[in-house]
């Protein structure tokens, strides 16, 4: 089963901003132009016009303006970024080195107060997609999902789907996927 996972437009306000949950808004031409590249890519590959968003803003907007287009648009609370708590919609550089060099030494159990873990994180993560890899095991014919979704929650999603283990460090965090660029997983090492 494939999963196409784009990545939202760029907030307006994410520079030198610790933001994972906090909704930050996004440029309406940005949302626009990723609603409309999703709509032809999905005609071009002949793939369902159905997208699943994350509840924040700068997912589901994209996911409205492709209910306008005639998308069946699904909110999932499971495909929102990771909680950094108390870090949440701070400058990093108000945040104390201490705490970030905590997490960077536990990267895979630390969590800012009232936030998630990694491996909360990746547990979020790998239910969400066992659970839509199930109902197409109900299927006789394996549909492809498509989602509006976040650099941390598709990082995550590769690793998953990879085979990878949760990371000890930070320095074994990929690279974050570009702003609007689609990710295809293949959803096989589930």
């Amino acid at each position: 089963m494939a999963l196409y996972i784009w990545r939202h437009p760029k907030p307006l306000a994410a520079v030198g901003i610790c933001f994972g949950q906090t909704d930050m808004a996004v440029d309406s031409r940005k949302l626009k132009r990723l609603a409309n590249q999703i709509q032809r890519f999905a005609r071009l590959h002949q793939l369902p016009k159905v997208i699943w968003v994350s509840p924040l803003q700068r997912s589901l907007k994209v996911g409205q303006l492709l209910a306008l287009q005639g998308f069946q648009c699904h909110v999932a609370p499971e495909l929102i970024e990771i909680d950094f708590g108390d870090w949440e919609g701070r400058p990093w550089e108000q945040i104390a080195k201490q705490e970030i060099d905590e997490w960077c030494n536990d990267f895979a159990h630390f969590a800012p107060d009232n936030g998630e873990s990694l491996q909360q994180f990746f547990i979020r993560v790998e239910d969400w997609l066992s659970a839509h890899i199930a109902e197409q095991v109900t299927n006789t014919i394996a549909v492809p999902i498509l989602t509006v979704g976040h650099a941390g929650w598709i990082n995550a999603a590769k690793m998953i789907d990879a085979g990878q283990k949760v990371p000890q460090v930070a320095a074994d965090w990929p690279r974050s996927v570009a702003y609007g660029e689609v990710s295809i997983l293949e959803l096989s090492g589930l």
